[in-house]
């Protein structure tokens, strides 16, 4: 009798014990199981065709060209007129615009048309287009502990990422939906306390080589909601 009262009280104290919080590393693993279910971002192959809507400017049109098993990255833009090709092979560049290799001075500082520009840019849509799998790289510091906030009306499981020198000195959160854990809004801090940086809302999906992409990202300053610009996915086609 003494043993069964014992098994009692240890259950119902068990019983009534609050549940577990999930972990950073456990939250990035829901989302990636949401996002890339297969594992395929590792050998990424294909093209995404991204139109940026600025309140201040004309639509840039914009098409991606990845093989990431072959360090291989080409973009297309054409924006006012001008049209050029930008494109990164392991360590080789190339650039051209309007059809030329021969660039003069004012457009390759007007346009920003430089190999480190062009590197820029690989590393830029990669990491954008490569969340929340890119969390997994080296360099990245997940924290351990997840956090519930409420943004723009929703809660949201948050995830606190910092990453360690040289790759970057900027505090991320990426907020996910805690029934689908899909990535809805990730946001950036270059100094917390002075509440810098930006936020990007998401919404819609693309799903490309089984990886679910965000359709729309809209992106505001933190400090006073300011709107941006918006990078709209608007044709996936293969490599």
């Amino acid at each position: 009798m003494t043993r069964i009262i014992l098994v009692l009280v240890g259950f119902l104290i068990f019983s009534n014990a609050p549940a577990q919080e999930i972990t950073g590393s456990q939250l990035l693993e829901k989302a990636i199981a949401h996002h890339d279910p297969n594992n395929n971002w590792k050998n990424f192959k294909g093209k995404l065709s991204i139109t940026m809507e600025s309140p201040d400017g004309s639509d840039r049109v914009s098409e991606i060209a990845m093989n990431l098993s072959a360090e291989y990255f080409k973009l297309i833009w054409q924006r006012d007129g001008n049209m050029a090709i930008q494109m990164v092979e392991k360590d080789s560049c190339s650039i051209s615009l309007n059809g030329s290799s021969e660039i003069s001075e004012e457009n390759i500082k007007k346009l920003r048309l430089t190999c480190d520009r062009t590197k820029m840019m690989k590393d830029y849509y990669t990491y954008l287009y490569g969340l929340p799998m890119k969390l997994q790289d080296l360099g990245t510091i997940i924290d351990p502990k997840t956090q519930k906030k409420t943004f723009k009306g929703k809660e949201y499981l948050v995830l606190k990422v910092n990453y360690e020198e040289p790759v970057g000195g900027d505090t991320w959160y990426f907020y996910f939906d805690p029934n689908t854990y899909a990535m809805e809004v990730y946001q950036f801090f270059h100094d917390e306390s002075k509440n810098d940086g930006e936020y990007i809302l998401l919404s819609g999906e693309e799903t490309i080589n089984d990886i679910k992409m965000p359709k729309t990202r809209a992106w505001y300053y933190n400090k006073d909601n300011k709107y941006l610009a918006t990078d709209v996915l608007t044709a996936v086609k293969g490599l």
